[in-house]
């Protein structure tokens, strides 16, 4: 089993920045890959982004060359830097690990809000 905790949403304006940390129960590299995901009201889930646990990154096209996924493996969190950021990125924000297995683990949700 594994553990993951959201923590860093809120509501930000047009054009602003959020950091979203996801802390893991134990080491990150039990994991194959670990990343996030967002789900919009009336919307399937989508991703946003992943880490691969050599360390290669893939983002959605919606969100390249302002969001940056990094990690923390002293602290076996993964963090989402997300920047320049628009109305259409509102969402629920989860994070996702993923076992060499394929078992995926999901955290709670944190929601992100970007409003004038």
């Amino acid at each position: 089993q594994a553990q993951l905790v959201e923590s860093g949403g809120g509501l930000v304006q047009p054009g602003g920045s959020l950091r979203l940390s996801c802390a893991a129960s134990g080491s990150i590299f039990r994991f194959n890959a670990m990343g996030w995901y967002r789900q919009a009201p009336g919307k399937q889930r989508e991703l946003v982004a992943t880490i691969a646990h050599g360390g290669n990154t893939n983002y959605a096209d919606s969100v390249k060359g302002r969001f940056t996924i990094s990690r923390d493996s002293a602290k076996n969190t993964v963090h989402l830097q997300m920047n320049s950021l628009k109305p259409d990125d509102t969402a629920v924000y989860y994070c996702n690990a993923e076992r060499w297995s394929g078992v995926h683990y999901w955290g709670q949700g944190t929601q992100v809000t970007v409003s004038s």
